[in-house]
């Protein structure tokens, strides 16, 4: 067993198994663990994934949302334990990898499609063939 192996199977375990399929472009709620003094509690950042690098334990997101017209990213390991849950709230139609370009744009443009757009729901229906 290579090196490399070796210290992927001891990390194995200490993965998280409950993580959505998210991709770029997805706007998702991050429920971050918030510890102050005694007290724990749990904040919601809601924002889009800009990008995601690395894998296994090292696999890193960053989170972008707009606060009072300023910016704000936050980057995130996956596996962290301070990371209570991750949800994906609505699904963005993404062609790159990183969405950096999206720190220049304002207004409307800064919005991305939603992935479904145009797709009608057909479960149950016929298909007329001409």
């Amino acid at each position: 067993m290579s090196t490399q192996q070796l210290i992927e199977s001891l990390n194995a375990d200490a993965l998280k198994t409950d993580l959505p399929v998210m991709g770029v472009g997805d706007t998702i709620n991050v429920h971050a663990r918030i510890i102050e003094g005694a007290k724990e509690r749990v904040q919601i950042f809601q924002g889009v994934l800009i990008s995601r690098k690395g894998r296994g334990m090292n696999e890193m997101i960053c989170v972008r949302r707009i606060v009072d017209n300023q910016g704000v990213e936050r980057i995130w390991p996956i596996n962290s334990p301070m990371i209570a849950k991750i949800e994906v709230v609505r699904r963005g139609d993404a062609r790159r990898s990183k969405l950096y370009y999206l720190r220049d744009r304002v207004g409307k443009s800064r919005r991305l499609r939603d992935q479904r757009r145009g797709l009608k729901h057909t479960a149950g229906q016929p298909t007329v063939q001409k």
